[in-house]
C-alpha cells in the first residue's frame, strides 16, 4: 500500500545511517574517510537493489517482488501494483476482443477490416468462406489484389462509399455479393459483403417478366385499337354503341400508355449505361418539353413560366433525364386545377444544379408524400383514372435519379401547391472548355 509520507521515513533512515558513521568517524578522528566509506556502502546497497530489480523484471518468473526495506520496498510494491493492474486491464481487453470476435463470427455477412493502405487487418469466418480469403496467411496483403473484379477495384479506389455495389463473388462466380464499405476508426475501412444472389435473381425475374409481358401486350392492343378505329361511330344513330366505342378507345389508350411506362421503367432498371460518358444539353431538351407541354396545356389554360439557365449542361443519360423532367412537368399540368400557375426551374444550386417544378394546385397531404414514388400508388384514384395516369411516372423519376446519384425532393402544402425537385451534384456539371490562344 502506498503511503504519502513514506519518503520521510526513508530520508530519516539515510540520515541516521550517515549519522552513525559520522559519530564513529569523529570518535576515530577520521570523519571524512568514515563518511566516504558509509556513502560507498549505501551506494553499493542501492546498486545491489537495482540488480535485484533488473533480475526480477527480466529473468524471474515470480510475480511477487523480492523483499527489501526502505524506499526500495515501496518501489517494488508500486511496480507490483502496476503489474497487477495492467494484467487486469489486459484480461478485460482480451475478454472484450474475444466477445467482439465471437460477435463478428456470428454475423450473417462477410466482414473484412483493412488499413489505410488497403492491407487486410482481420476478417471473419464468412469472409474466408465466401470471399476465398485465407487467415492468417492473407494478413497484411492488399485487399484489391485478392478481389480483382474491375467494378470492385474502381469502387474501392474511388473513395465514395455512399452507395453499395453488386459484384460476383471471387470464390464463386454464380453468387452475387453486395459490397458496402464504411470508415472504421481513424485510418481503417470495414468491408461488409452480403450474399444477394437470391434477391438479385428474383429482381431479374421480376424485371424480365414485366418487360416481356409488356412487350407481348403491345401487339394485341394495337390490333384492338386498329379495329376500334375501323368500326362505325355515329353518336346520332346509335349513341350507346358510340359511347362504348369511345370508352374502349380511351381505356385502350390508357393501357397502351401503361405498357409504355412499364417498358421505360424496365429499361431504366436494367440500364448499364455510364452517366459520365455522355453530355446532356438540358436547356435544349427543356425547349422540346416546352413545346409538348404547350400542346398538353391547351385544355387546361395554365400559365407556365420557365426559369432556365441556358449555359448549364450535365453528364448523364439523355433519354432517362428527359423522362424524369417531362414526367414532372406533365404531372403538374395534369393535376393542377385549370388556369393555374406552374414554374419550371433549371438553375445553379450550392450543391450543383437544381431542377424543380412548382405549382399552385391543391397540394398533397403529408401522409402521402413518402409513398408517391411507389409503383401504382395514387393519392386520388378517381382523378388519376380521369387524367389517364398510369401511376408509374414518379417511380420512373425515382429510378432515373437513383441512376444519377440524386433523390426526388417533394414539398407540398394543402391548398397552396406542391414542388417536385432534384439536385444533380456539381461533379455532373460539364465545365466549359477553356480556349487557349
Amino acid at each position: 500500500m502506498y503511503y504519502p509520507f513514506s519518503w520521510l521515513k526513508s530520508v530519516g533512515i539515510v540520515i541516521f545511517y550517515l549519522f552513525v558513521f559520522a559519530v564513529f568517524g569523529w570518535y576515530l578522528d577520521a570523519l571524512i574517510n568514515t563518511l566516504a566509506i558509509g556513502a560507498l556502502g549505501l551506494l553499493g546497497w542501492h546498486y545491489w537493489q537495482l540488480y535485484k530489480l533488473n533480475k526480477w523484471l527480466w529473468h524471474s518468473k515470480k510475480m511477487s517482488p523480492p523483499t527489501a526495506i526502505g524506499i526500495w520496498e515501496h518501489i517494488y510494491e508500486g511496480i507490483y501494483h502496476l503489474s497487477r493492474r495492467n494484467r487486469k486491464k489486459r484480461k478485460e481487453l482480451g475478454e472484450l476482443v474475444k466477445r467482439f470476435r465471437e460477435g463478428s463470427e456470428a454475423l450473417p455477412d462477410a466482414a473484412v477490416v483493412v488499413d489505410e493502405q488497403a492491407k487486410i487487418v482481420w476478417c471473419n469466418r464468412l469472409a474466408r468462406i465466401d470471399l476465398g480469403l485465407r487467415w492468417p496467411d492473407d494478413a497484411g496483403r492488399r485487399l484489391d489484389n485478392l478481389i480483382r473484379h474491375p467494378k470492385f477495384i474502381e469502387y474501392f479506389h474511388a473513395g465514395n462509399y455512399r452507395y453499395p455495389i453488386e459484384v460476383p463473388s471471387p470464390a464463386n462466380v454464380r453468387k452475387t455479393f453486395e459490397y458496402r464499405i464504411m470508415r472504421y476508426g481513424e485510418d481503417h475501412l470495414l468491408l461488409i459483403a452480403r450474399d444477394v444472389t437470391r434477391v438479385s435473381q428474383l429482381e431479374d425475374m421480376r424485371r424480365d417478366f414485366v418487360a416481356n409481358v409488356s412487350h407481348e401486350l403491345r401487339t394485341p392492343l394495337t390490333v384492338i385499337n386498329g379495329y376500334l378505329e375501323l368500326l362505325p361511330n355515329d353518336p346520332q344513330s346509335d349513341p350507346l354503341t358510340s359511347k362504348a366505342l369511345k370508352e374502349m378507345a380511351s381505356q385502350t389508350l390508357r393501357m397502351r400508355n401503361l405498357i409504355e411506362d412499364l417498358l421505360v421503367l424496365s429499361r431504366i432498371e436494367s440500364s448499364a449505361e455510364r452517366i459520365y460518358e455522355n453530355t446532356v444539353d438540358i436547356p435544349a431538351m427543356l425547349n422540346t418539353i416546352k413545346v409538348e407541354a404547350a400542346t398538353l396545356n391547351q385544355n387546361h389554360g395554365h400559365t407556365i413560366n420557365y426559369h432556365i439557365d441556358t449555359d448549364i449542361e450535365v453528364f448523364g443519360v439523355e433519354t432517362e433525364l428527359r423522362s424524369a423532367c417531362s414526367n414532372l412537368v406533365f404531372n403538374a399540368i395534369n393535376y393542377t386545377p385549370n388556369n393555374g400557375t406552374i414554374d419550371v426551374y433549371w438553375q445553379r444550386h450550392k450543391d450543383g444544379v437544381r431542377f424543380a417544378v412548382r405549382d399552385n394546385g391543391d397540394g398533397i397531404e403529408e401522409k402521402h408524400l413518402n409513398r408517391l414514388t411507389e409503383r401504382f400508388y395514387r393519392v386520388d384514384k378517381a382523378r388519376s383514372r380521369k387524367t389517364g395516369g398510369s401511376g408509374l411516372g414518379l417511380s420512373i423519376v425515382k429510378h432515373v435519379l437513383n441512376h444519377h446519384n440524386s433523390n426526388l425532393d417533394i414539398t407540398s402544402v394543402v391548398g397552396e401547391g406542391s414542388e417536385f425537385a432534384f439536385v444533380l451534384s456539381a461533379e455532373l456539371i460539364k465545365q466549359p472548355e477553356v480556349v487557349t490562344e
